[in-house]
C-alpha cells in the first residue's frame, strides 16, 4: 500500500500539474508531487531487507543510482524540451516513469521481515520460498517461530515475535504498535541519541545537496554587478543554464561510483566523512569569484562528493534502525532532510542572489562540517552487520 500510494500521488499530481490554469494550482500540485517523492524511503527500506550484509552497501548504492539516472534524464529533457516547447510538456512527460511504476507494483514481493513483524509467518515463508526458487536454491534449515521478548522499557512484548529462518535465539521485534508509538520509540533511551544525530546528518546532507544544485543556476546567471567586469562576461541564455545543469548532473555518476567503492570497504561513517571533506575542498575556492568554467568544475566535484555522501547517509539511516521502526526512523530522518532542502533556497541561495557569495559558501561549509561531526558521534557502524529486529542495540 505504501508503494501504491506513493506512485499514485506522484503520477497523478505530476500529470495534473502540466494542466495547471494558474500559479497557485501549479504550486499546490507540485507540493503533492513532493509529498509522493518524500515517501521514497519506503522503497529504500524495502530493498534493504532483501540484500545480504556482505555486499549490502554496494547493492544499495546501485539501487540509489536510479535517482541519478532520473536527474540526468530530467536535465536532458529540460535541455531539449524547454527551448522548443514549454514547461507543460516537460512536467507531463516527467510523470511517465511514475505511471510505469504502477504497472510493476503487482510483481513486487512483500518483505519477509515485515510479514514476520506482523505475525504473518505463513506468508513470509511463502515469500522466502519464492525468492529461493527464483535464485535456484533452497531455504536453509530451520523454521519461522514466534517467541516472547522483553522490551528495553521492561514490559513484555506480545507473542507475535519472530525470527527469520531461525530455530533458536536471535533478534526480536514487536508487532501491533501504532504509528505514534513507533515514532515515540525513536526517542527511547536506546535510540534518542542516534535519532537526533541522524536528523542533523540528513538535514545537512539535504541542505548541501540542494545548495550545490541550486548554486549551479545562481552562479551561472549571477548579475555582473556582483563580479569584476574584467574577469567575467554575462551569458543569460537559457541554453547555457541547461548545459551547466546537465554537466553537473553527470557528476552524480562518479559520486555513486566513489560511494560504491568506499561503503563496503571503509564503512558507512568513514565513507560519509571522506566524501563530505572532499566536498568542502571543492567548495572553499568559491568564497571568491571564479571563472565560469572553473565554477562549473568546482560545483561538479562538490556535487559528486555530496551525492555520494547523501546516498550512503540514506543507506546508513535505514540500516541502523531495527525492523520494527526502520521505515518510521528512516522516514523521520528523511523528513528532516526535506526541511533542510526547503530552508536551503531561503538562506544559501538567497545570499548568492544578493551578491553575498562568500557568506553563502562559508555557511554551506559550516553545515557540512556539522554533518561530519554528527556522523562521527553516532555510536554504531553497520558495515557487514546483520539487520536488527529489536529496539535493543546489543552494542549500546
Amino acid at each position: 500500500m505504501g508503494f501504491l500510494g506513493e506512485a499514485l500521488v506522484t503520477a497523478g499530481a505530476g500529470l495534473l500539474s502540466s494542466f495547471s490554469p494558474n500559479y497557485i494550482t501549479l504550486i499546490t500540485l507540485r507540493c503533492l508531487v513532493g509529498v509522493g517523492l518524500g515517501s521514497g524511503h519506503v522503497f529504500l527500506s524495502w530493498f534493504l531487507e532483501f540484500v545480504p550484509p556482505s555486499n549490502r552497501g554496494m547493492w544499495m548504492v546501485i539501487f540509489s543510482s536510479f535517482w541519478t539516472i532520473g536527474s540526468v534524464s530530467e536535465a536532458i529533457g529540460a535541455w531539449i524540451i524547454m527551448p522548443r516547447l514549454d514547461w507543460r510538456w516537460l512536467l507531463g512527460l516527467s510523470s511517465i516513469p511514475s505511471f510505469i511504476l504502477l504497472a510493476f507494483l503487482g510483481f513486487q514481493p512483500e518483505s519477509p521481515r515485515y510479514l514476520c513483524l506482523k505475525g504473518r509467518t505463513a506468508e513470509a515463508h511463502r515469500a522466502l520460498e519464492k525468492i529461493a526458487q527464483v535464485n535456484k536454491t533452497k531455504l536453509p534449515n530451520g523454521k519461522l517461530v514466534a517467541r516472547r521478548s522483553t522490551l528495553p522499557t521492561g514490559e513484555r512484548a506480545p507473542p507475535e515475535l519472530v525470527h527469520l529462518l531461525s530455530s533458536n535465539g536471535g533478534n526480536k521485534t514487536t508487532e501491533g504498535k501504532s504509528g505514534l508509538s513507533l515514532f515515540l520509540m525513536l526517542f527511547s533511551s536506546k535510540l534518542a541519541r542516534t535519532t537526533i544525530l541522524l536528523w542533523l546528518l540528513l538535514f545537512g546532507n539535504s541542505f548541501a545537496y540542494y545548495a550545490v544544485v541550486l548554486l549551479i543556476s545562481e552562479l551561472s546567471s549571477l548579475d555582473t554587478r556582483c563580479r569584476s567586469p574584467l574577469m567575467f562576461s554575462h551569458h543569460p541564455q537559457d541554453a547555457n543554464l541547461y548545459i551547466d545543469e546537465f554537466i553537473t548532473s553527470l557528476a552524480e555518476i562518479p559520486g555513486l561510483l566513489l560511494a560504491a567503492i568506499l561503503v563496503d570497504t571503509a564503512g558507512r561513517k568513514l565513507s560519509i566523512t571522506i566524501m563530505f571533506t572532499l566536498s568542502c575542498l571543492f567548495l572553499l575556492p568559491l568564497v571568491t569569484y571564479q571563472s565560469n568554467i572553473l565554477t562549473t568544475g568546482l560545483l561538479f566535484g562538490a556535487r559528486m562528493c555530496v551525492m555520494g555522501a547523501f546516498t550512503v547517509s540514506l543507506i546508513y539511516a535505514a540500516e541502523i534502525y531495527p525492523t520494527s521502526v526502520r521505515s518510521t526512523g528512516a522516514g523521520a530522518a528523511n523528513a528532516m532532510g526535506r526541511i533542510g532542502g526547503m530552508v536551503c533556497p531561503l538562506v544559501a541561495v538567497a545570499l548568492v542572489a544578493n551578491c553575498h557569495q562568500m557568506t553563502a559558501v562559508v555557511l554551506l561549509v559550516v553545515v557540512i562540517v556539522t554533518s561530519i561531526l554528527s556522523v562521527m558521534l553516532i555510536p554504531f557502524e553497520t558495515k557487514g552487520q546483520e539487520l536488527s529486529d529489536t529496539v535493543d542495540f546489543t552494542s549500546d
